[in-house]
């Protein structure tokens, strides 16, 4: 009896594990038309919204993600695929601002203040997402971030009717980017 029960939660838990990742390969199926790598098959589009992330990790080394999508921002202004950018983060603690250390970096690389419009209410990617439809009324934008990121921005972006495509620009492919990575963080 023990064993039968045993064996029938081994079956269970690996249905559950196949059906997690079977989502997130149809995920990336469904979203990677969408997704640029390279800037010249970027198409063109007024806003690139440039998602949240902390500049510094804890011990005050530079974030890597962070460091790829202020460049990526860079490349999309600099080339005029986008006219705008959108910084959309977090700003719920005083010490904490992501969208201004955006704005103070991408300020200091060139991109006319003019030409940044802040987002202070962007906590998660599905506000960042429908805040650029809904407070921003854009509905066509380029999302600037990492693949893994992508995915799920444009997935969000698809699900509501927006028609978004996203640069991963030259952002390194690391174990943080992968599908076991992005299951077991929640955990």
């Amino acid at each position: 009896m023990l064993k039968r029960v045993f064996y029938s939660l081994l079956v269970l838990v690996g249905l559950l594990l196949l059906t997690v990742l079977g989502l997130d390969r149809w995920m990336s199926w469904k979203t990677a038309p969408y997704i640029y790598d390279e800037l010249q098959d970027l198409p063109y589009r007024q806003v690139g919204v440039v998602l949240g992330t902390a500049k510094y990790y804890r011990k005050g080394v530079i974030n890597q993600y962070y460091r790829y999508r202020i460049q990526g921002a860079l490349n999309a202004y600099n080339s005029g695929k986008v006219n705008y950018l959108l910084l959309s983060g977090d700003n719920a603690l005083q010490s904490y601002y992501e969208p201004i250390t955006m704005r103070k970096d991408l300020i200091a690389a060139g991109v006319d203040p003019a030409d940044i419009v802040l987002d202070y209410a962007g906590f998660r990617t599905l506000d960042s997402i429908v805040r650029t439809r809904k407070v921003f009324d854009t509905n066509d934008f380029i999302i600037i971030t990492q693949r893994f990121h992508c995915e799920r921005a444009l997935f969000i972006a698809l699900h509501m009717g927006i028609q978004a495509q996203c640069y991963r620009g030259t952002f390194t492919q690391k174990y943080a980017d992968s599908a076991p990575a992005r299951i077991w963080r929640p955990l």
